[in-house]
């Protein structure tokens, strides 16, 4: 059993479209956080369809704890921004705490890194906004080792091919095989 801060238990529930809108509702509330804070990581409102095919595939999680939704983590398996890299890995995506449930994200990145080893990965990779200091202290004191900065179109957490570059910090945090 996971626990938060307080002994909570910790459940990570796998979600699809139906759970659209409490995916969304953390989502909008950490980016809303942020911008009011001046990060630019994420932009004010996140768009349905930034995360209705991750949804629709099984890779976005909630997560709670006692009975309230604290926070929700997208797992993919493929992430053309880490096309360079080999090796199987884990790719992070759109991890979001609720203010309330401060701390639980060391939590999320414990099952994220044995999520991807349970799949056979030997890395768990995610990225940041280059700008956000403090994020990348926190990925860094949690393990993860810097693997370069690179742009990426459309605005903060879009990824397009065109519109405004946004540069992105990625990190990579590897996952010895343990023994059984």
């Amino acid at each position: 059993m996971t626990a938060d801060r307080n002994g909570m238990e910790v459940v990570f529930q796998r979600v699809g479209v139906d759970r659209m809108d409490e995916v969304l509702c953390v989502l909008d509330e950490a980016a809303g956080w942020l911008n009011a804070r001046g990060i630019g990581q994420w932009p004010v409102r996140f768009e349905a369809a930034w995360v209705e095919e991750a949804l629709s595939r099984g890779d976005t999680w909630l997560v709670a704890t006692g009975d309230k939704v604290a926070g929700t983590v997208t797992m993919d398996w493929s992430d053309p921004l880490w096309a360079d890299a080999d090796g199987a890995a884990g790719y992070l995506h759109r991890m979001a705490v609720r203010r309330w449930a401060a701390g639980l994200g060391a939590r999320i990145l414990d099952w994220a890194a044995n999520a991807a080893r349970q799949q056979g990965a030997n890395s768990l990779r995610l990225d940041c906004v280059k700008s956000n200091d403090r994020l990348r202290a926190y990925y860094e004191a949690h393990g993860f080792a810097h693997r370069g900065d690179v742009p990426v179109g459309g605005a903060p957490g879009q990824r397009l091919e065109d519109g405004p570059v946004t540069w992105v910090s990625r990190y990579e945090l590897a996952l010895p095989r343990r023994e059984s």
